[in-house]
């Protein structure tokens, strides 16, 4: 999946379960500051990434998650994963 197929993906994510307008949604956007997300609404979107990639995701990897572009690398180290 390259960087732009995960950022739609993360479009869409957040614009079903968190009703955010997909146009926000920028590498450079932060989660907490501009989209308002708090930690439960992390778990969400960690639980909704573990479905996209069919991995688990380790907490510790997700606590340095800050912007949308930390998500896209989390996103692709999942999936570099074996």
């Amino acid at each position: 999946m390259t960087e732009n197929e995960i950022l739609e993906k993360l479009r869409t994510i957040l614009h079903e379960t968190f009703e955010i307008d997909p146009a926000q949604v920028t590498p450079q956007t932060n989660l907490f500051s501009d989209l308002d997300l708090d930690s439960i609404d992390a778990v969400d979107l960690a639980i909704k990434l573990q479905e996209l990639t069919g991995k688990r995701i380790k907490p510790e990897e997700f606590k340095t998650v800050r912007t949308v572009g930390d998500v896209i690398v989390a996103v692709q180290n999942l999936l570099a994963a074996s």
